[in-house]
């Protein structure tokens, strides 16, 4: 499973088509435990006007306590490295095969799908998307995948994250906040008093975001 070649076998996913002709793509990628069904429904809820082509994938790792994963634990922020790369190696390959390149997808993410979606659009060669959505995850330090975080500068980014999360603790998205912001990134923070999980208040103004980051090509 190094690199991305065809022999890697592709990742499970789900596919909610545009209306019409896609506008661009977003690309949500679940948590710990989860499935490619968990954050379907946030398709709907980010691009009413389905303009976009959504699509959740599934981790590739079968882990206890069960669901997909995409990487085994090996701290906070320090997934385990084996795991990562390899998963990074196929997230990479699905993304890089999407109808719709890079610079029009807005990548996302809650918890694990959060990490995997700061490593995929801040590593090594990866080319920066259109907005990136963080949803109570971490910058990820692991060994032999440096992160660029100037490659978002100007670059739309939610981090959202709950005050009361007692599996990440909302420092991580503080600090990831602050390190973007300074790398010129456009950062919209929103933070709630819940725990590990999407606050519903977060939604509109991601949705804004979304939106805002793939204008309608006609008035570009």
């Amino acid at each position: 499973m190094d690199g991305v070649s065809g022999a890697v076998a592709p990742l499970p996913a789900l596919w909610r088509e545009a209306r019409g002709e896609p506008e661009g793509a977003l690309v949500l990628l679940h948590g710990r435990g989860a499935d490619e069904h968990d954050l379907y429904p946030l398709l709907d809820l980010f691009d009413p006007g389905r303009r976009l082509l959504g699509v959740t994938p599934g981790g590739p790792l079968d882990l206890a306590p069960g669901g997909r994963h995409w990487y085994a634990l090996g701290g906070i922020p320090t997934p385990d490295s084996a795991t990562f790369h390899a998963t990074a190696s196929r997230l990479a390959a699905f993304l890089d095969t999407l109808p719709v390149p890079m610079g029009r997808t807005v990548l996302g993410g809650f918890s694990q799908g959060a990490v995997m979606a700061y490593a995929l659009s801040l590593g090594p060669g990866r080319e920066h998307p259109a907005a990136l959505v963080a949803i109570s995850g971490f910058l990820p330090r692991v060994e032999g995948w440096p992160l660029e975080l100037e490659r978002l500068a100007g670059v739309p980014v939610a981090i959202a994250h709950g005050a009361l999360d007692p599996v990440i603790p909302a420092q991580f998205a503080t600090e990831a906040a602050a390190a973007l912001t300074s790398a010129g990134a456009d950062v919209l923070r929103l933070q709630s008093p819940v725990p590990h999980m999407v606050d519903p208040d977060w939604v509109e103004p991601i949705r804004g975001l979304v939106q805002g980051a793939l204008a309608p090509r006609h008035a570009e």
